[in-house]
């Protein structure tokens, strides 16, 4: 996350500097307060505030909600619809035409027509753009709002619950474990190996320890305080529990989110959408003085010249795409939600379906997420209630992130009370004293207990925990953990690893040391006890899911810090090859570049660290892979943010939520490959329009440029091509709902803005051919034979000139309108239109409404009016014949390019 710039003292307002100074006194106040006269100053109390104190903390300090930046006025957000190149553009076209077509003409000769139609261009994708931003951004609110974030916080009548962020106010008591994000700025009054990032607000990327002792002297700022934990921060490990001294806007965090001025880093489709913006505008601004000069020299009339320039600078003006560019990406995100995939942010609806390979844990994705304990054995392998009795005061007084394991250990315990009385009353029995948090490098806990004596009792991974035991309790009796007893150990855990059961390990150690000094130092020469086998079963859904996600050209990898054994068992069992499985301790022997050659040939990594998940990312990232990572725990948090795209679900730990650009509503890999397709839906649609308005804005230069230089009369008045074009636009805004072939979602689609230029160099020239041989059809066949054969140039009559030049452009406004519309159902697919692939019915609906209206008003008293005439019936057979041909040419020219390039889109 990038480090926030924001307003100095010098932009703020006396009441807000008043407000920073009053919370900040509170804090250093707090920070060297003792635990009981700080609550006390605060109104809360030890054990939780009641309903009235809670009413009254948030009258008095606010709700815990931060604003981000500030609110955008109604009108600011009407103004910025219309500020993009595109509109200055024809807002600067209008002016011109104001003076050229107004001011300028004699009197009775103004026409305000080009002037109205411009404006009404700006007007409809203005307003357009707006409603559809306004309704994206409220489809994405909605969204956000489904994904919900809690903390623990002790309230007075309910004891120890549950509730959303925003409901916490000060002088609440919250309860912290690795992977909470901490949600407001609070004093800490008890810790246990507390370690947080604060990388939000700092940009420093180590985590920071907090303790719990009073602040005697003042650090350099407020961050740096030892017992002071911040809003955006999240914990890394250990537990602790702390008293809520500021929430929303007068967290630190909240007044930097409120004055923010860093603006968020472009995406590389945001990159890939304005590089071709302006490569359009660049051969606009090339072309139309080329035009102006060639009309003005060759024709005289250098104010027609200038009408005609200015028209084709409208034309060739794609001010319609930053409108369809957010109606797809606000349509993607609903269409994705009703397939329980959220997003966070619209851009990553692109990166969601350019994902060729998809990195997962195992748990839960590939199996159930319903861990059942199956065996609690002694270290020969027979049963022992000892067993589970030491697991289940472990995992029932740990206050950490209670995982699966612990939920089925106190649950399979429960469920043996009636029959083993030694597990009945372990909680009135025992009585905590201590423990020492999960981390992912040490994977393992501590709980210490006292019955009479003091116990010390461990559990995690087996490798781990035979590298902190001096001792095994081997046929009856406690035993030095010799390297035979190892080697037998470890062949019982293998046999079980090999039936597909996760294993972890138990030991204890006796009066291990004095009270309240107990730390990781403790966890040395213990005895070990026996094992915790578990199953978790594959999903029956995720075979099916694997093969669909390969059907759709991406790679499943694993990244688990399971061991090998277990990880290959289900990967057999869901259909992942397992030729190759790399570890951990392997990966850490090699260099990025043998890596990265091992990541494409390995489907399964396991043993690895949250840090090695993120390298074997990073390294696949660097072989040109477009990379997903998926995840719901606190290891997972590196993995998502060295993905392009991270995927987490609602149920995740805080710190992944935040982390991941995309959540799942359902943790399964069909609800993602579901997301994904909806994904490339997106980018479907949005890259259709994109090829086609730059193509058949190439194509139309190409024609401007020939009947420039060639006919002695303009091939179409001003006026004319700007209505083509206010008409052309309209039926293009139903692209976002257009059907998508099957094909095209077959494979991931990266943005490539050079595919662009090559798809308008090579389909643009298809339907300048066609203007041309309309060209000279009206030229020398049509127009001739309304004139007894005379060419225009042997006419001198001037009504008879007029009439041709009518009849001549009139020809060019219908067939440009077909050939420019039918362009939209050509590119939309490599396959041939119509009849291997429809087009949605808004957007046929849409388009041929628009070739019928273009077509009819020849025939009207508007096209008289704006000086076309009526075409005669025999023009209608050469513009079938004409279409026909521009079908097959363009048909045969999708081949050549797809044979050369690969695909069309």
């Amino acid at each position: 996350m990038q480090k926030m710039n924001v307003r100095t003292d010098t932009k703020r307002t006396p009441a807000e500097i008043a407000r920073r100074n009053e919370v900040q006194t509170r804090l250093k106040r707090a920070a060297a307060a003792e635990t009981e006269a700080l609550l006390d100053s605060l109104n809360a109390a030890a054990d939780g505030l009641d309903e009235d104190m809670v009413d009254a903390a948030r009258e008095q300090f606010g709700e815990n909600t931060v604003t981000h930046g500030k609110k955008v006025s109604l009108f600011r957000h009407i103004c910025a619809a219309f500020v993009n190149p595109f509109t200055a553009i024809l807002f600067g076209l209008a002016l011109v035409s104001t003076f050229t077509d107004i001011l300028l003409p004699e009197p009775g000769k103004a026409n305000p027509m080009t002037v109205i139609i411009i404006v009404t261009m700006v007007l409809i994708s203005g307003l357009l753009r707006f409603v559809q931003e306004t309704r994206s951004g409220n489809a994405a609110e909605k969204l956000l709002k489904m994904i919900k974030t809690t903390t623990s916080v002790q309230r007075r009548e309910e004891g120890r619950i549950e509730i959303p962020l925003e409901e916490v106010v000060v002088g609440d008591v919250v309860h912290l474990a690795a992977g909470d994000m901490i949600p407001a700025d609070m004093r800490v009054i008890s810790a246990k190996d507390l370690f947080v990032s604060q990388s939000a607000l700092t940009g420093e990327s180590a985590s920071v320890e907090k303790t719990a002792a009073a602040a005697l002297g003042a650090p350099d700022s407020l961050a740096e305080t030892h017992n002071l934990a911040f809003m955006g921060s999240n914990v890394i490990s250990g537990s602790a529990v702390g008293v809520v001294l500021a929430v929303g806007d007068d967290t630190l965090f909240g007044d930097m989110a409120k004055n923010v001025t860093a603006k968020p880093v472009q995406t590389s489709f945001e990159k890939g959408v304005n590089s071709v913006s302006w490569l359009l505008i660049r051969f606009m601004l090339v072309m139309v003085p080329v035009v102006l000069f060639a009309n003005g020299l060759t024709k005289g009339d250098w104010l027609q010249a200038v009408l005609f320039a200015l028209s084709v600078a409208v034309g060739l003006t794609p001010e319609m795409l930053p409108m369809i560019v957010t109606t797809c990406l606000a349509k993607g995100a609903v269409a994705m939600s009703r397939e329980k995939t959220i997003i966070k942010n619209l851009n990553s609806i692109q990166n969601l379906g350019s994902i060729d390979i998809l990195c997962t844990d195992k748990t839960g994705t590939l199996t159930q997420d319903r861990v059942a304990l199956e065996y609690h054995l002694n270290i020969h392998g027979d049963e022992d209630a000892r067993v589970l009795r030491h697991a289940f005061l472990n995992s029932y007084y740990q206050t950490g992130l209670k995982n699966l394991m612990d939920i089925a250990i106190i649950e399979r315990t429960q469920l043996e009370q009636a029959d083993i009385p030694e597990l009945r009353g372990l909680t009135e029995r025992f009585i905590k004293v201590d423990e020492i948090p999960f981390d992912f490098e040490r994977r393992r806990m501590s709980v210490v207990v006292a019955n009479g004596k003091t116990q010390m009792i461990t559990k995690g991974a087996v490798e781990e925990m035979l590298s902190i035991c001096g001792y095994a309790e081997f046929e009856g009796n406690v035993l030095p953990l010799t390297n035979e007893i190892r080697a037998y150990i470890l062949r019982k855990v293998d046999d079980l690893n090999e039936d597909g059961l996760r294993v972890i390990a138990v030991a204890q150690k006796t009066n291990p040391s004095p009270v309240g000094a107990f730390s990781v130092a403790d966890e040395a020469d213990m005895v070990l006890m026996g094992y915790l086998a578990f199953l978790d079963p594959p999903k029956e859904s995720t075979e099916g899911a694997i093969k669909a996600l390969r059907d759709h050209g991406v790679t499943v990898k694993i990244l688990t810090g399971d061991n090998e054994k277990v990880t290959r068992n289900v990967c057999r069992q869901v259909g992942i090859p397992v030729e190759r499985l790399l570890l951990g301790t392997e990966l850490d022997e090699m260099d990025d570049r043998a890596l990265g050659r091992a990541a494409e040939e390995v489907s399964v990594f396991a043993k690895l660290s949250p840090q090695q998940k993120a390298r074997v990312i990073t390294a696949l990232r660097e072989g040109g892979h477009s990379v997903g990572y998926m995840g719901d725990g606190i290891n997972d948090a590196a993995g998502m943010k060295a993905s392009d795209v991270g995927i987490s679900v609602d149920t995740a730990v805080d710190i992944a939520k935040e982390s991941a650009d995309v959540i799942l509503l359902e943790k399964d890999l069909r609800v993602l490959e579901k997301g994904i397709v909806a994904g490339r839906k997106t980018y479907a649609n949005m890259i259709k329009y994109i090829k086609m308005t730059a193509s058949s804005n190439f194509g139309n230069m190409l024609s401007v440029l020939v009947a420039s230089a060639f006919l002695p009369f303009l091939p179409m008045m001003p006026l004319h091509l700007i209505l083509l074009n206010l008409i052309y636009d309209l039926s293009c805004t139903a692209i976002p709902w257009d059907n998508v072939d099957k094909a095209f979602l077959a494979l991931p689609r990266k943005w490539d803005a050079s595919s662009v230029g090559k798809f308008m160099v090579w389909l643009g020239p298809t339907s300048s051919l066609f203007d041309i041989t309309t060209y000279l059809l009206m030229y020398f066949v049509i127009c001739p034979a309304m004139t007894g054969g005379l060419l225009f140039h042997q006419l001198t009559d001037p009504a008879a000139q007029t009439a041709y030049i009518a009849l001549f452009q009139a020809g060019w406004f219908v067939e440009s309108m077909w050939s420019q519309t039918l362009v939209i159902h050509m590119i939309r697919t490599p396959k041939i239109p119509f009849f291997q692939s429809h087009a949605s019915a808004p957007v046929t609906l849409l388009s041929f409404a628009g070739i019928a209206a273009l077509t009819v008003i020849p025939f009207t008293s508007l096209g008289a009016a704006i000086g076309l005439a009526a075409l005669p019936p025999i023009y209608f057979a050469w513009l079938a014949a004409t279409v026909l041909l521009y079908m097959v040419l363009a048909t045969t020219f999708k081949k050549v390019f797809i044979r050369r390039y690969g695909n069309l889109l």
